[in-house]
């Protein structure tokens, strides 16, 4: 935990760093957004801690985004209108932090329209017996309604995650 909380510490110095030169900004989520100087599309979140009931006024679903659970479950509403998968990670699986740094490293590959919300193995177990989920590094895309649309295994950065859903 006081890696990823270091982790996105950093991330958000970065981001902090960035907004201070006009061609990026945060949200209170955690979300990039483009400046309004600024017409290229706005990089996609990462899991953060800090976005917690704030998600509302979070970056528009339709941009690819790597999301906390805490954020999500704020507001699912937010995603409703596209991709949803839950990404089952635990900090002690070496392939969930293989998957966490790819996308943490590369949050523009995650694809426009597909949300990948970060849920800690460990902690959401009602959520993990809800779909059925009894090992980590587990996928679990859903739709509006919080219903299973698939479920995988195996898969280690967005594009792969993308290919799988339906």
């Amino acid at each position: 935990m006081n890696r990823t909380l270091a982790r996105t510490s950093g991330f958000a110095l970065i981001l902090l760093a960035l907004s201070a030169c006009g061609s990026q900004a945060t949200t209170s989520s955690g979300a990039v957004s483009a400046s309004p100087s600024s017409s290229a599309p706005a990089a996609p979140s990462t899991p953060s801690s800090a976005a917690t009931s704030s998600a509302s006024s979070a970056a528009p679903a339709t941009r690819g985004s790597y999301i906390d659970y805490a954020a999500y479950a704020a507001n699912p509403a937010l995603y409703s209108t596209g991709k949803v998968v839950l990404f089952f990670h635990a900090n002690w699986c070496p392939k969930c932090r293989e998957t966490d740094a790819n996308l943490t490293s590369d949050p523009a590959s995650v694809p426009i329209g597909l949300t990948i919300v970060k849920a800690d193995f460990d902690s959401e177990s009602d959520l993990r017996q809800k779909y059925g989920v009894g090992v980590q590094h587990t996928f679990v895309q859903v739709d509006a309604k919080g219903n299973e649309l698939a479920k995988w295994t195996g898969t280690y950065n967005a594009a792969d995650i993308d290919g799988k859903t339906v």
